[in-house]
């Protein structure tokens, strides 16, 4: 037949060049983003006109104009091009960055952070991400870019006091303008060009409609909603705690973040071994979600004390991390490359839109009710997220494929591409040079057909 497994390939040149400048791209724009963090609420304590819906609002706006434009800037990245629709949301998230900067009330804060979030070019890295690395890469490419996400949010909460410190908050944003002009020189001089991918076919619901009709990707789409709304609802609170409980000065919160987030990491790095390597990912996915859980209930208890918010913070750390690294990678291969932009437009959508409603709704909770009610929100989020989870399927891992065509005229090859694709098993037809990928699912591949397609090449 002319194929065989594919397994234990290593990255090659391309693939390596391409994550380096990806993941820097990633981790310049996740330092600019999210460093000042662990400063806002108190930073933003003292401008003109707050209260703390508006401080909330401030922390969290930035996920409702990322959620509003991802699905769109998703597609428009598989229609005219990945680089093109990413370079475009480098320059807005440089415009916001500037008017956070130059802010001296409130209201200029929101807009700032607002135009900064407008920026939405989550959909199309992940994207990119995918076209540029072999299926047969792609889980460990995603690994990688999740890492690097997670080892700069790590970066951005630790040094943001320290920054803070230093330039103030204002140059922090100043800061995040010129670390994103940096990222587009990145993205222009070192990151490849990918190859010429498919057009989405049908028309533009029938794109929305194909990724919001899969149950499976639905369950992963809400449970980032819950997980990015904890998230940022705790960045709301955790800094006021260590200031005014712990008594800990703004300078020294690293001191709380550092080891957290490190014992974090080091409990998920084998979490994700077990995932993919024991396939224990229903397992792992459902123990990290419970991990969260479980964080909400110490620190909403033992807000009060220095301990207390160590071991919710370490405990949420371990599960957050995770989560974050393994979904997207879930949801890449779940889809086609053609429709790859809009499931991760729609991904993104889910998950700034939590962001958003996390700062908000801990904004309006602690107003109201006082801390306790923001971790208690949390909790009951976590809580629905453990439900809807609990009847994840998780697919087989398919096996990968490859059949020789160096010589094969384009019109035929676009016909055995055809033919491929609608074999029973064959889950995606991919092109390279020379070759094309199958990715099939050995317990339902009709070989008979699959022999008969390839017969003679």
């Amino acid at each position: 037949m002319g194929s065989k497994t594919r397994s234990g390939i290593p990255l090659n040149a391309l693939e390596k060049r391409a994550l380096s400048g990806l993941g820097t791209i990633f981790a310049l724009r996740m330092v600019g983003l999210f460093m000042v963090l662990p400063v806002l609420a108190i930073y933003a304590h003292d401008l003109a006109g707050q209260t703390p819906l508006l401080i909330g609002l401030a922390v969290g706006i930035y996920g409702l104009t990322q959620a509003g434009l991802q699905i769109p800037m998703g597609m428009a990245s598989d229609r005219w091009g990945r680089k093109r629709i990413i370079a475009i949301g480098l320059l807005v998230f440089i415009a916001g960055s500037v008017l956070a900067a130059l802010a001296s009330s409130i209201d200029m804060l929101i807009v700032g952070r607002a135009v900064q979030g407008a920026g939405a070019i989550a959909a199309a890295m992940a994207a990119l991400t995918a076209d540029i690395t072999r299926e047969s890469q792609r889980t460990k490419a995603m690994a990688i870019i999740g890492v690097t996400i997670g080892g700069a949010f790590m970066v951005a909460l630790l040094v943001g006091p320290l920054l803070q410190a230093v330039t103030g908050v204002s140059g922090m944003f100043w800061l995040a303008a010129a670390m994103a002009i940096l990222a587009l020189l990145v993205l222009f001089f070192w990151v490849p060009k990918p190859a010429q991918l498919p057009k989405p076919a049908g028309d533009i619901i029938g794109q929305l409609r194909a990724v919001f009709y899969n149950g499976q990707l639905m369950r992963m789409n809400v449970g980032i909603f819950f997980l990015h709304s904890v998230m940022t609802a705790l960045f709301v609170v955790i800094p006021l705690s260590l200031l005014h409980y712990a008594e800990m000065p703004v300078e020294q919160h690293w001191q709380a973040y550092l080891p957290t987030m490190i014992g974090g990491v080091i409990i998920m790095i084998p979490m994700i071994g077990l995932a993919e390597r024991k396939q224990k990912m229903r397992l792992m996915y459902l123990a990290a979600i419970v991990m969260v859980l479980i964080s909400q209930v110490i620190l909403g208890t033992l807000y009060q004390s220095l301990t207390g918010l160590l071991l919710g913070l370490w405990i949420f750390f371990i599960g957050f991390n995770f989560l974050e690294a393994s979904i997207p990678s879930l949801i890449s291969k779940a889809v086609g490359p053609a429709n790859r932009g809009t499931a991760m437009g729609v991904f993104s959508t889910f998950e700034f839109f939590g962001a958003f409603a996390g700062g908000a709704l801990a904004g309006l909770f602690y107003g109201e009710f006082g801390t306790a009610s923001v971790f208690v929100l949390g909790a009951v989020l976590m809580l629905c997220w453990l439900l809807l989870a609990w009847k994840m399927v998780v697919v087989a891992p398919l096996q990968m494929q490859t059949v020789p065509v160096a010589n094969m005229a384009s019109d035929r090859l676009a016909d055995l591409i055809k033919v491929l694709t609608d074999i029973p098993g064959v889950s995606e037809v991919v092109s390279e040079t020379g070759v094309l990928l199958l990715r099939v699912d050995e317990k339902i591949l009709d070989k008979e057909s699959l022999d008969n397609a390839l017969a003679g090449i």
